[in-house]
């Protein structure tokens, strides 16, 4: 949500998103910067967006705004700080380090955008360099530009950044969110790359209108087949143990404890999206 937007942050309120990234960066023009900077800090302190996740991105390191970015975004106290174009883990390190000193909390999370050549080539050590990194954030449109690819249905020329960058969270246990999808009037194609970035095993994805929440949200979510799936399994496997046997069959297909696991992570998912209780 572009911060310097009094009316985009009001309509925030009644979205139905799981969270919020109220940008001071690319949505913000230069001279709108501190203004939009008061106002998503008030937005964030306001406890107008009820359970919604509120986050804030600051311009990036290196930049005019940053620092102020960070000093008035800490004292708002966002669940998150978003930085776009983290290239290493020494820049992970570092922003943790300005975030206490600015007196941040571990209930200040970071969210770290994954969007340069350098970021790709370091993305492991990106995503465990700091206990307060939380999340990694696909930045697709500054990837594919600075690859001097083009955007194509499929997402060919990033798909092995991607597959990194969800091993990457995968191994060091954190959330990942896909990039934006830019042609909001193309539901059809919006669908089929939400589809493509479960497939992957991304978290969620980024959003930029409105238009795209529902989709994300049914695609995102674990499907009425695949919340019964799970419960079988689980009730399979649990009667298999009581009994002392050491395998399950749900549908002619063994059980193990990873597809176990599996089920009570979907059944997690499922009850976070108020599909089941």
């Amino acid at each position: 949500m572009p911060g310097a937007n009094e009316r985009a942050l009001e309509k925030a309120k009644g979205l139905d998103t799981d969270a919020l990234i109220l940008d001071l960066e690319d949505a913000v023009a230069p001279d709108a910067k501190e203004d939009a900077r008061a106002r998503v800090c008030a937005a964030a302190q306001s406890g107008e967006y009820g359970e919604r996740e509120v986050t804030i991105r600051i311009n990036g390191s290196g930049t005019a705004w940053h620092e102020d970015d960070l000093d008035a975004v800490v004292a708002a106290k966002p669940a998150a700080i978003v930085v776009p174009k983290v290239n290493s883990a020494g820049e992970v390190r570092a922003l943790d380090v300005a975030i206490t000193a600015a007196g941040g909390g571990d209930d200040i999370a970071l969210w770290a955008m994954i969007e340069t050549p350098e970021a790709i080539r370091n993305v492991n050590e990106i995503a465990t360099a700091s206990s307060r990194l939380k999340v990694l954030v696909m930045g697709t449109n500054d990837l594919v530009a600075e690859l001097h690819a083009v955007h194509v249905p499929g997402r060919a020329p990033i798909l092995t950044a991607l597959s990194l960058s969800v091993l990457a969270a995968r191994d060091a246990g954190i959330e990942i969110l896909d990039g934006v999808y830019n042609d909001v009037k193309n539901a059809e194609g919006f669908e089929a790359e939400c589809l493509q970035g479960r497939q992957f095993g991304f978290d969620g994805k980024t959003l930029i209108h409105p238009s795209q929440l529902e989709p994300a949200n049914r695609l995102f979510a674990p499907s009425p087949a695949e919340v019964e799936h799970a419960e079988a399994v689980i009730a399979a496997f649990d009667e298999a143990t009581a009994e002392g046997k050491g395998v399950a069959t749900v549908n002619g297909k063994l059980i193990e404890n990873l597809h176990v696991a599996d089920a009570h992570r979907i059944l997690s998912v499922a009850r976070a999206a108020g599909i089941t209780t």
